[in-house]
C-alpha cells in the first residue's frame, strides 16, 4: 500500500493534480502504487471518469455496488457502458445473510422510519459491498464534486482515508455540472436517462427523487431526511467506521 499518509504529502498531491487534465489527473492515480479502483454509481460524472478510464485504456479497476434496489436504467447503463469502453465493470453485491437480518429487524423498507434505520441499510447495502470492492486495493477514485451538496463544498483532490488506510483521488473535485455536461455530449458518453427527468443525483430506486428548482444535486437522495445525515456512509469516516465493526 501506497504510505502517502501526512497532510504535507497529500498538500503537494492535491497541486500537482490542480494542474492536471481529467486524462493526467486519473493517470497520476494510477501511478501512485498498488491497486487502483475506481467505483462508480453510473451517475454522469462517475460515467466522465469511466469514459477516460476505458479511452485511454487506464490500468484502473472499475467496480459497482449493485444494491438489489438500482432503478432498471442504471442497470441497463452497466451493460452499455462496458460494451462502449470494452471494460468491465465489477459487481459487488450484498450478503444475503446480511439482508435477512437488516428485513428481520426494520422491514424491508424500514429506512423511511429512522436515520438509524437508513444507514443500517446503506451498511448492508453498500458500505460492506464497497469493503469488499476496495480490498487490496491502495488507491480509491471517486466522482465527488464540490458542487454536489454543501456536505462535499471542501471536497479534495487527494486525501488519506484513514479508516481504510488509503488514498482517496476525487479527480473531478473542481468540475461543475455545466462542465461535466459539456463532456459528456463533447464525447458522446451514455448517461442515465433519469437524469433528463430532474434526477442529478442516482442511487437506490426506493431513496431517490427528482430535485426540484433551486434544490441542490442531491437533495432529491434521502429527501425525508434533513441535510445533515443524507449520506451513505460510504465518504464519512465516522458512520464507515461503525459498519465496518
Amino acid at each position: 500500500m501506497t504510505s502517502i499518509d501526512s497532510i504535507e504529502d497529500t498538500a503537494t498531491l492535491n497541486s500537482q493534480f490542480a494542474a492536471l487534465d481529467l486524462a493526467g489527473r486519473l493517470s497520476l492515480a494510477a501511478s501512485l502504487g498498488g491497486r487502483a479502483v475506481f467505483t462508480t454509481s453510473l451517475g454522469i460524472e462517475d460515467q466522465v471518469i469511466t469514459a477516460e478510464i476505458g479511452t485511454h485504456r487506464l490500468p484502473i479497476d472499475v467496480a459497482t455496488l449493485q444494491t438489489g434496489r438500482l432503478f432498471a436504467e442504471t442497470l441497463a447503463l452497466i451493460d452499455e457502458t462496458e460494451s462502449q469502453y470494452d471494460i468491465t465493470i465489477q459487481r459487488f453485491e450484498p450478503e444475503k445473510a446480511d439482508l435477512d437480518a437488516y428485513i428481520a429487524q426494520y422491514g424491508m423498507n424500514g429506512f423511511y422510519e429512522s436515520v438509524e434505520a437508513r444507514h443500517a441499510c446503506c451498511g448492508v447495502r453498500k458500505v460492506k459491498p464497497l469493503a469488499r470492492a476496495l480490498a487490496g486495493a491502495s488507491i480509491w477514485i471517486t466522482g465527488l464534486r464540490r458542487g454536489q451538496s454543501a456536505n462535499r463544498a471542501d471536497t479534495p483532490f487527494v486525501e488519506y482515508d484513514a479508516d481504510r488506510h488509503m488514498l482517496k483521488v476525487n479527480p473531478l473535485a473542481d468540475w461543475d455540472i455545466e462542465r461535466i455536461r459539456a463532456f459528456v455530449s463533447d464525447n458522446s458518453v451514455p448517461v442515465n436517462p433519469l437524469h433528463a427527468r430532474g434526477y442529478p443525483s442516482i442511487g437506490c430506486e426506493p431513496c431517490t427523487r427528482a430535485i426540484k428548482p433551486g434544490e441542490d444535486e442531491r437533495a432529491g437522495r434521502w429527501w425525508w431526511e434533513n441535510d445533515q445525515t443524507r449520506e451513505c456512509g460510504l465518504h464519512v469516516h465516522e458512520e464507515a467506521s461503525v459498519a465496518a465493526q
